[in-house]
């Protein structure tokens, strides 16, 4: 906190993880899961990140309404829950949430972060978004962007500019890149002036409604007159009206792209180490289960306790085990387990979903 403006964080809790499955399931996502063994879910790991910069009454989770009892499990504390009736993608979800804070607290800061990545070094983290928040109070829209360590395709990449005077590290933004070709992202990693986007977002929530009135001025009446009702007993009906009918969009193509376009967007360099532990080759360092043996053979492998799993004579390999299901991978083909999860769809396996 600044002590100029009450900081808010917004955790937006949605998507299933289909990379992962058969760990990661629709009922039980990727963030409901203790994917590293340290006893704290990643959920949980990502409230445990934010104490440091506000309270707990100053947390907000949006999340599907499925997924509502188990987060209130997993975070005792929280006193914000904010139900969405069907996923809209993370405009809305963050946009509506922004929308209650700004009500009550018009000169709020609000930061957004997703509930399912891995950061190593949580003191990193909370100085790269206090020196957002700094810069946010200024009226930039500021991203958190992390270096990158590989020339990936699987990230969208920011362009920095020029230093913003009075500040350690921020950046102006020259543009937001969609996930770039394997030379392009080459390109990028050699230039050294762009980082991946991560889709960590601070700014004041007047400054993001503001913007997004501008390019999606449907989509920010829609979530301001929601956010009308909150505290009143037509709240969910007013909800479960406007909700579906809202544009199904990114915060990265609603606001960070054209806002960049303006020259209203900024970026600090993360100096922590991140992962969003989108799939089976991003777990992998994290090591296997102990009931593993390898016979010339390596990978990763994660199986249900007093469950022998052996691997014989594969390379680069997932081999995951759960109670109805187990899945053998090439790690190199990791990004297409979302594959099985939608040919299981069309089977009809809505029990292995």
């Amino acid at each position: 906190m600044t002590g100029v403006a009450t900081f808010h964080a917004i955790i937006p809790a949605g998507g299933a993880g289909t990379r992962l499955w058969p760990l990661s399931r629709a009922a039980r996502p990727k963030f409901l899961l203790d994917l590293e063994g340290t006893g704290r879910t990643l959920i949980q790991q990502t409230w445990d990140r934010l104490l440091p910069l506000t309270g707990a009454g100053n947390i907000h989770v949006v999340c599907g309404a499925a997924h509502g009892g188990a987060i209130a499990a997993q975070l005792p504390e929280l006193v914000n829950l904010l139900l969405e009736p069907s996923p809209r993608d993370s405009m809305p979800a963050i946009g509506l949430a922004a929308a209650i804070i700004e009500r009550s607290d018009p000169e709020a800061i609000i930061g957004s972060f997703a509930a399912d990545h891995r950061i190593e070094d949580p003191e990193r983290f909370v100085a790269a978004v206090r020196e957002a928040i700094a810069v946010a109070e200024r009226g930039y829209v500021v991203t958190v962007g992390v270096t990158p360590t590989e020339p990936s395709t699987a990230f969208g990449y920011i362009r920095g500019g020029a230093a913003l005077a009075g500040f350690t590290s921020a950046r102006a933004v020259h543009e937001f890149v969609e996930k770039p070709d394997a030379e392009t992202a080459q390109a990028y990693l050699e230039s050294g002036d762009h980082v991946w986007n991560a889709g960590m977002f601070v700014a004041r929530a007047s400054v993001l409604l503001d913007a997004l009135a501008r390019f999606r001025p449907a989509l920010a009446a829609g979530v301001r007159a929601i956010a009308a009702t909150w505290g009143t007993a037509g709240f969910v009906a007013e909800l479960e009206r406007r909700w579906d009918g809202l544009e199904k969009i990114a915060i990265d193509h609603a606001v960070a792209e054209p806002v960049a376009a303006e020259g209203g967007m900024a970026v600090v360099p993360a100096t922590f180490a991140w992962d969003d532990l989108g799939d089976f080759a991003a777990l992998a360092p994290l090591g296997s289960t102990p009931d593993v043996l390898w016979v010339d053979a390596d990978g990763v492998a994660r199986g249900q306790d007093g469950v022998q799993i052996a691997v014989l004579g594969l390379r680069n390999v997932a081999v995951i085990q759960t109670p109805d299901a187990v899945l053998v991978a090439d790690l190199a083909q990791s990004q297409r387990v979302k594959e099985i999860v939608a040919a299981l769809a069309e089977r009809e396996r809505t029990d292995l979903l």
